[in-house]
C-alpha cells in the first residue's frame, strides 16, 4: 500500500518538476529571448520552482546528496531571476 501511494503521490510532482525544468531550458536557451529581462526572469523562476520541486521530492527520498544538489540548484535558479529583475 505504501508503494502505491507514493507511486500516485510523486509521479504527478515528478511530471511537474520535468516539465518545468523543459519550459525553462527552452526559454533559457532561446536566443531570440535573450536579451528580453521579462522573459528572462520568467524562465529562471520557471527553474526555481522546478527546482524547489525536486528539493522536495529528494528531501522525501532521504538522498541528502541529490537534495544538497538541488537546494544549489534553487539557489542559483533564484540568482538568476534577481539578476534578471534587476
Amino acid at each position: 500500500m505504501k508503494i502505491r501511494y507514493y507511486q500516485d503521490m510523486h509521479g504527478r510532482w515528478r511530471l511537474a518538476g520535468f516539465l518545468l525544468a523543459m519550459v525553462s531550458v527552452f526559454i533559457l536557451s532561446d536566443a531570440r529571448w535573450f536579451f528580453n529581462p521579462t522573459i528572462q526572469s520568467v524562465g529562471w523562476g520557471a527553474a526555481a520552482l522546478s527546482g524547489s520541486i525536486w528539493v522536495y521530492i529528494a528531501a522525501f527520498d532521504k538522498d541528502l546528496w541529490r537534495t544538497c544538489m538541488e537546494v544549489l540548484y534553487f539557489c542559483m535558479a533564484a540568482r538568476g531571476v534577481i539578476n534578471w529583475m534587476g
